[in-house]
């Protein structure tokens, strides 16, 4: 049989003074609860107090939050100064420009002092043949690339090189040897000194941009982090409010003073919102994680965000055209990636100047002045002293005939500082459309918000009227349980965007070259 008429006999019997219409509504509603007392949860209190009103607002919804335990508050600030401090990947780019000055020190090696030595001696048959001890001391010398040498020769013997043979007392050497051509201006020592120097530069703009590459992850998880953690006050809040309507709902019903079908619909918006909760929950837990994966402590262990600990309020702090245009000069004359490509310009501009002297012949002029080895006593004649009549000089020449090694290194070397010149222009034009696009986006999220603050007061405004319409009888539990689910959507899309306005402040930042707006 169907189920109506069933319904009217028994409301007929069982409520004879009401309207048809009327007592099957209640009938419904009796049965309903019935089943949801046992079946359904949170179950319906066994007392039948006073009515009690739902209220239309809490902390979330309201407009004025209460204060938070600042204690529990984990700042940006102190994610800062955790990153900053303890991360492994910043500990890694402070090594970059170590090694950049390890290799200056080691360039600088190439005018080190070198003392040499060196002792051979034959003696056969009772003949001694010779007895050589040649010591040097060379010193290079930055301009010219000009070597100072002082030695000290003592080459006796039955069977020396004429040539070579000296006083026995020794001989005694103080000269110069200068390069005429090629290594005048710069040679391989100077160019490999320059080059580690600006490597320096370079290797400190790439710590910046590695560093800057790690705060900017560790923005972003933090104000998804704050996102998941609103999603979920908001959900929560919203069960509250649908609890405590279920509740006020359920007694009415069971009073006599409204239909007890609108308890059904109050908690399904209940079981709903707890759905949305648990899924909110585990994507908090996750957003918590990702945030711990920036967290080091002294030691170098990993550290873990506790799960008591709350994200601070999103500051907003709008940029006004004056910062923006501070931002705009920094990107295009301070960007670490321009100063890096600025440093390789530099670099290879050495190169080049090294290799076009390597296209002039070699020519190297010696001049040394002799003296004995005991020139240091007072009774060494003159003419055995260090002066003009006891000298040595030399020179040597050398000329490749075609030059094609030095030409191809020179041309190759051209075409690299092109290369780096044009991708210097090409990232300078990228660089600085990426920050008016994210101050574009800034200002797109600025207006936004605004419009956002309003729609929520509208929606306020409709959910408090919706409400009153409702105790007065000339509303739904549908309609209310819809105004209020459109206000926590708007709450939910106003915390999103205020999250993606921190991201997007943090991303103007980092395409600008920077982490603040004072160039830090």
């Amino acid at each position: 049989m169907p189920l109506l008429p069933i319904l009217r006999r028994l409301a007929a019997v069982v409520l004879p003074s009401a309207s048809p219409t009327r007592a099957i509504w209640l009938l419904a509603g009796s049965l309903a609860i019935s089943t949801a007392s046992f079946a359904q949860d949170p179950r319906l209190p066994t007392q039948k107090p006073g009515l009690e009103p739902a209220p239309l607002q809490t902390r979330q919804l309201a407009q004025d939050r209460p204060p938070v335990d600042t204690a529990r508050i984990f700042s940006l600030q102190d994610l800062a100064d955790l990153v900053f401090a303890n991360h492994p990947v910043v500990k890694q780019a402070t090594l970059l420009s170590e090694d950049a000055r390890a290799q200056v020190q080691q360039a600088r090696g190439g005018f080190d002092p070198k003392l040499g030595s060196g002792f051979d001696r034959k003696v056969f048959g009772g003949t001694d043949y010779y007895n050589n001890w040649a010591n040097e001391l060379k010193v290079p010398i930055w301009p010219g690339g000009i070597d100072l040498k002082v030695g000290y020769d003592r080459m006796v013997g039955t069977y020396v090189n004429p040539e070579y043979r000296t006083p026995q007392d020794g001989l005694a050497v103080a000269g110069l040897s200068v390069p005429l051509g090629q290594g005048l201006l710069i040679d391989e020592r100077r160019s490999t000194l320059r080059q580690a120097r600006i490597l320096v530069d370079a290797a400190e703009a790439e710590r910046v941009k590695q560093i800057n590459e790690v705060w900017l992850r560790a923005v972003q998880d933090y104000w998804n982090w704050y996102y998941s953690y609103q999603q979920m006050l908001l959900i929560q809040e919203g069960i509250e409010l649908a609890e405590t309507r279920f509740r006020g709902t359920s007694r009415r019903a069971q009073l006599g003073d409204q239909a007890p079908i609108d308890s059904v619909e109050a908690q399904i918006t209940v079981q709903d919102r707890q759905v949305q909760f648990e899924q909110l929950r585990v994507e908090l837990q996750n957003a918590r994680l990702l945030l711990s994966n920036h967290l080091w402590n002294r030691e170098g262990q990993p550290a873990e965000l506790p799960a008591y600990a709350v994200p601070q309020t999103p500051p907003l702090t709008p940029l006004d055209s004056a910062g923006f245009e501070q931002l705009v000069d920094f990107a295009t004359n301070r960007h670490p990636t321009l100063l890096k490509l600025d440093a390789k310009i530099r670099q290879l501009g050495v190169e080049e100047r090294y290799r076009r002297e390597l296209l002039k012949p070699t020519i190297n002029v010696s001049g040394y002045l002799l003296s004995r080895g005991d020139f240091y006593r007072p009774e060494v004649p003159a003419y055995y002293d260090f002066g003009r009549d006891n000298y040595k000089v030399g020179v040597d020449f050398a000329f490749p005939l075609f030059l094609r090694k030095e030409r191809g290194k020179l041309w190759q070397t051209r075409v690299k500082v092109q290369d780096a010149n044009l991708e210097q222009q090409n990232s300078r034009r990228n660089i600085v459309n990426q920050v008016n696009a994210k101050f574009a986006s800034l200002k797109a999220y600025e207006r936004q918000l605004a419009l956002q603050a309003q729609t929520i007061a509208n929606q306020r405004i409709l959910l408090a009227a919706e409400s009153q319409k409702f105790e007065l009888g000339e509303s739904t539990i549908f309609l209310v349980n819809a105004r209020e689910t459109k206000l926590i959507d708007l709450r939910l899309k106003q915390e999103s965007m205020r999250a993606s306005y921190e991201k997007a402040l943090a991303e103007l930042y980092y395409y600008a070259g920077t982490r603040t707006l004072r160039g830090e």
